[in-house]
């Protein structure tokens, strides 16, 4: 008897991660892409998204109706910005759709409404989908919680110059999870900028610096600075196809999982 494979749908499918998407698809056995699609504003609405992908094999148009694509899978994938997000997630309750979710910027009460929605459906939120950047947030909080009072935190973390969001939505899970380590709240110890006279640096304090350049696809420094020392854990992106093949993996674990919020480190089990 063959085993069915899991339906997907693919949401932002003409952008960056939606094209790596579409070719991770293709190279998982277990998944079958049953719709792509775009907002309708989009030029390559109508277009064939495997040749959008570089896959010449896949025959499937580019749709611009999310709820016509969303209620044929029983998996929903959205790399796109808050709005559509939260529009999308609607549509995933009406049709008991599982998300995973790379988007990032949410505010409070879009986190708010993705918590409620995953009391009806499984949801799976991360700011990276790297299995590599979610050890690192582990280690993080370890190191911030070993190493003590006696180690200055930091965040440094880069991206190519298209995006737009500052921080990165990873970078501010790093400087959770270093907060988390010394039992801080990061609400009152982060400091995104400085400039001018500023002082001493304070000891309970949580740097977090952007970069913006050229086509760097992510980056991301948790600096421990000591006296006598300093300790760096670093994670640096390559490829795209990392965060697609992540999500996908998140993705199929998610599909044995009843409806609640769940995050990478759940998957990974580093919770």
């Amino acid at each position: 008897m063959t085993e069915s494979k899991i339906r997907v749908a693919i949401s932002g499918a003409c952008g960056r991660m939606g094209k790596e998407l579409i070719r991770a698809v293709a190279e998982f056995s277990e998944f079958q892409l049953v719709s792509a699609f775009e907002k309708a504003s989009h030029p390559e609405i109508g277009t064939d998204a495997g040749i959008s992908a570089g896959l010449k094999e896949l025959k499937m148009k580019i749709g611009s109706d999310a709820e016509a694509g969303i209620k044929l899978a029983e998996l929903l994938i959205e790399f796109t910005f808050p709005e559509p997000t939260i529009e999308h997630l609607q549509i995933a309750v009406k049709y008991g759709t599982r998300m995973v979710i790379g988007t990032t910027g949410f505010s409070e009460k879009q986190m708010q409404e993705i918590k409620k929605a995953s009391e009806k459906i499984a949801i799976l939120v991360s700011p990276n989908m790297s299995l590599g950047v979610n050890l690192l947030f582990y280690l993080a909080r370890q190191s911030a919680k070993i190493l003590g009072a006696g180690y200055d935190l930091e965040v440094i973390e880069a991206h190519h110059r298209q995006k737009k969001d500052a921080p990165s939505g990873t970078a501010l899970k790093l400087a959770e999870a270093l907060a988390e380590g010394r039992g801080w709240d990061l609400k009152e110890v982060a400091c995104y900028h400085r400039q001018g006279m500023i002082g001493a640096r304070p000891d309970k304090q949580i740097g977090i610096q952007t970069i913006r350049g050229g086509d760097i696809v992510g980056e991301h420094t948790a600096i421990f600075a000591g006296e006598g020392e300093r300790i760096e854990l670093t994670h640096r992106v390559s490829s795209r196809a990392t965060f697609a093949k992540g999500a996908l993996r998140a993705g199929r674990w998610l599909m044995g999982k009843p409806p609640g919020l769940y995050s990478m480190q759940d998957y990974l089990e580093l919770v």
